[in-house]
């Protein structure tokens, strides 16, 4: 006899048997943290995502948590977890993964890919995607809302300034000579800039574009050692400097967070920003805006970028199941197809790009294939143990640079210093 008939033979009627019946039906806990940092509607599109899995899983309730941007996710989430808060999946830095790892705190997606279905979903994703989603022979990141670094123009500017608008720039060369060309000065004041990087927010990120593109990488595959101060990443930190004594860029650090809003409002012709920014941009800016891929130097290239689900260890095991399952549903080619249309981030595998949404989409808005195609040419995100601190000096490094306060050369020695003894113990 089952529990339920037994329980109705044997108690019709008490409030204990009903209490059991009530507890059996509970559904299945979920807690989400999320990250909000890039335009775009995003917690509207992630709640109708959450709806839809609820709907079609309803013995599962979802609680997602908007956490700010990716720094303050991490913060919430991990203090969540120390307080014994159950927590069991968040999006957050791609580049966490040592860092999460060496807490203790997260789960490799291989304890649940059990089935053959599963085992292929692992392996459905970009690997360019998965650089900074594996470790140690198994997967601790899936990506969602991920990107590559990306060239935002404005067509009309370059139109007037006697410049193919078909023809973006395609090296660093280029670019300062077409920059020079885009800037627009009124008397003494200057009403557009050529080119504006962004140095606060996620200064890393575009150094590591540039040294990218000047053929070095800033990091080892383990994590365990960084080449801030190599020639090559010296040269590329001497580049984007001269943008601003050349008069191309304005002087000082140009901020992450109002970038955008400088870029449609034609405060500048050329932006580097993230594809995440893809559907605000076309839909705020009045005039024909271009995408291009990073102008390169010695070769071309972006690093990878955005934010992967994690599975904590924590809640029952129920719970974390359940969170699995939520992952993989949220990363399906369908959900990952209307993901990249609601936002700009970019689909995370290619079955993505095969659903009638994405082909749809792309024969109407051919920039948003800029970030997948840019993906030949990417390479892994900084990522080390310890992210946040050795994060932290290499931007200090970058902005003292930017402002003026040390040369490019001074700036990345010291900084390389200071990595090299917070990585010691890790250098086996």
């Amino acid at each position: 006899m089952s529990f339920k008939t037994r329980c109705l033979a044997v108690a019709l009627g008490t409030l204990s048997c009903f209490a059991s019946l009530a507890a059996s039906a509970a559904p299945t806990q979920v807690t989400m943290y999320y990250p909000v940092s890039v335009g775009g509607p995003l917690t509207q599109v992630v709640d109708k995502l959450v709806g839809e899995f609820e709907q079609a899983n309803p013995d599962v309730k979802v609680n997602a948590i908007y956490a700010g941007n990716y720094d303050d996710a991490r913060t919430k989430a991990l203090a969540a977890l120390k307080a014994g808060t159950p927590v069991q999946t968040s999006v957050l830095f791609s580049i966490d993964l040592h860092e999460l790892k060496d807490l203790g705190v997260i789960r490799p997606f291989d304890d649940f890919a059990t089935t053959a279905e599963d085992k292929a979903w692992l392996q459905s994703f970009y690997p360019g995607l998965m650089d900074n989603g594996r470790a140690d022979g198994k997967t601790w990141g899936i990506p969602f809302q991920r990107s590559t670094i990306v060239m935002f123009y404005n067509k009309d500017a370059f139109r007037q300034a006697g410049l193919n608008a078909d023809q973006p720039p395609r090296s660093w060369t280029e670019m300062r000579e077409a920059a020079a060309r885009l800037v627009k000065r009124d008397g003494g004041n200057t009403s557009r800039w050529g080119v504006m990087i962004p140095s606060t927010g996620y200064a890393y990120w575009m150094f590591g574009a540039l040294t990218k593109q000047n053929g070095q990488t800033l990091m080892n595959p383990a994590g365990t050692r960084t080449t801030f101060d190599a020639p090559k990443a010296v040269q590329a930190l001497e580049y984007w400097t001269s943008l601003s004594k050349d008069g191309v860029s304005p002087k000082g650090l140009i901020e992450w967070g109002t970038l955008r809003q400088n870029f449609v409002e034609g405060k500048t012709a050329m932006m580097w920003h993230s594809t995440g920014n893809l559907t605000a941009v076309l839909k705020e800016a009045r005039f024909d805006v271009g995408v291009a891929p990073l102008p390169g130097n010695t070769e071309p290239g972006s690093p990878t970028g955005g934010g992967n689900f994690y599975l904590f260890k924590s809640g029952s095991d129920a719970e974390q199941r359940a969170a699995f399952r939520l992952v993989k549903f949220l990363t399906a080619p369908e959900r990952s197809a209307q993901w990249s249309v609601a936002t700009g981030y970019m689909g995370v595998s290619q079955a993505s790009y095969e659903t009638p949404t994405l082909k749809d989409y792309a024969a109407k808005v051919p920039q948003s294939l800029v970030a997948r195609d840019q993906l030949s040419v990417a390479t892994a995100e900084l990522s080390t143990h310890q992210a946040g601190r050795v994060r932290k000096l290499l931007e200090d490094a970058l902005q003292s640079a930017i402002a003026g306060q040390q040369e490019p050369k001074a700036a990345l020695a010291g900084a390389q210093a200071q990595a090299d003894r917070v990585l010691k113990p890790y250098q086996r």
